[in-house]
């Protein structure tokens, strides 16, 4: 039983520190949006670029962690049924509050536009999960290596072909607004299934092979990150698979061209992204489960409490969004609209961001303290939900 507390204590730290990353970017995406998207190397300044890149390993390693703590889960209820139906309930809970509660606080508007994120593909890949823990390991081990090693294959591949159910292949595999016939209903899909099902299918499988043993836990990690990082620069060099945009040498400099290298496509994440997030965080993961650094504990507090802090942070960014610009311009909600709708004399503040951040970071400390309290000392079955 220590054995898996300190392992969780572990996984705890990793999440709750890509989970602070994340609200670093959605605080820039409010505060400090810029005409341009910072992957763009044409544009982008380094600055800005690792600002964004550094919060691309929130998604894939959260995905990943919840299959992590599905068969970790199981291991406790010592059940696979008590298990499906925990991933089938909290998938549904999960769409359920994506449409119905974090998309709203994105544009604090009432119309029905929905944005289909990472909350919406936890939910239906637990969904998938819950149907994969009826097939033998191999099955799963199949599922997860298809779709993360090979769903590259598949990008050649249009939603036209499939004529009046493109939309289904849209929510599979490749990210657009789908076309609602009702006036004013509008749907965007920013995270198709595939990959992110063998993220999670990956997690859950390849759990029993890392927590075999407390010896080898650490060391597998890094075995298992160093892997993924390796063939992450290994096809990044060749350019022959593994991402639609090849890298190039920049005349901007030799930093740009290391941009250049770096960025690969998220939506959907290829097979690189997806090396080149987890393996460095399995790598981390490893060195958190055996050096267990002070500081890392205070990240263990967002890392309790994730989804707690994901359904709250958004709106709270946005409506402090709205009181700063309002108090600067009397001009509010112009954040995600685009450059025709930025104020006369906009200038976007980095420094700005990362001041906002930390404040956030701060007050979000205490408060998700106060509610993982609250979790410790209430083992009710309406907490796990929230």
């Amino acid at each position: 039983m220590n054995n898996k507390i300190a392992r969780y204590d572990s996984i705890d730290q990793l999440r709750g520190i890509v989970i602070v990353l994340m609200a670093l970017d959605h605080v820039r995406n409010f505060f400090s949006p810029f005409p341009f998207m910072p992957e763009d190397v044409s544009q982008t300044s380094p600055e800005l670029f690792f600002t964004r890149w550094v919060t691309h390993f929130c998604a894939p390693v959260f995905v990943f962690l919840a299959g992590v703590g599905a068969y970790l889960f199981q291991q406790k209820q010592q059940s696979k049924k008590e298990l499906r139906y925990f991933l089938l309930t909290r998938g549904l809970w999960l769409v359920f509050i994506e449409l119905i509660i974090i998309a709203p606080s994105w544009t604090f508007n009432i119309a029905p536009f929905f944005i289909l994120q990472v909350i919406w593909v936890l939910g239906i890949s637990m969904i998938c999960l819950a149907l994969l823990t009826y097939c033998p390991r191999i099955i799963i081990w199949c599922v997860a290596g298809f779709f993360i090693l090979g769903h590259n294959l598949l990008d050649s591949i249009s939603a036209a072909s499939f004529g009046d159910i493109g939309w289904l292949w849209n929510i599979l595999h490749e990210p657009t607004f789908l076309n609602v016939s009702q006036p004013g209903f509008s749907v965007f899909v920013a995270y198709p299934l595939i990959p992110w099902i063998g993220v999670m299918a990956l997690g859950y499988v390849a759990t029993a092979w890392l927590i075999e043993s407390e010896a080898t836990f650490s060391q597998r990690c890094v075995i298992a990150g160093s892997f993924a990082i390796t063939l992450f620069i290994g096809l990044r060099l060749l350019n022959i698979y593994g991402d639609p945009v090849p890298w190039q040498m920049q005349s901007r400099g030799e930093v740009f061209s290391l941009i250049s290298f770096l960025n690969t496509q998220k939506y959907p994440p290829s097979l690189l992204y997806l090396c080149m997030t987890l393996g460095p965080a399995l790598v981390f993961l490893g060195a958190l489960e055996k050096y267990k650094w002070r500081w890392s504990s205070l990240f263990q507090v967002f890392g309790r409490v994730p989804f707690f802090f994901y359904v709250l942070h958004v709106p709270v960014i946005h409506l402090l969004a709205v009181f700063w610009f309002w108090s600067l311009t009397t001009s509010t909600g112009w954040q995600l609209a685009g450059p025709s709708a930025f104020p006369a004399g906009y200038q976007p503040n980095l420094w700005l961001t990362y001041g906002v951040w930390l404040v956030v970071t701060l007050g979000f400390y205490f408060l998700c303290r106060w509610y993982a309290g609250i979790k410790r000392r209430h083992d009710s079955w309406i907490l796990r939900y929230l």
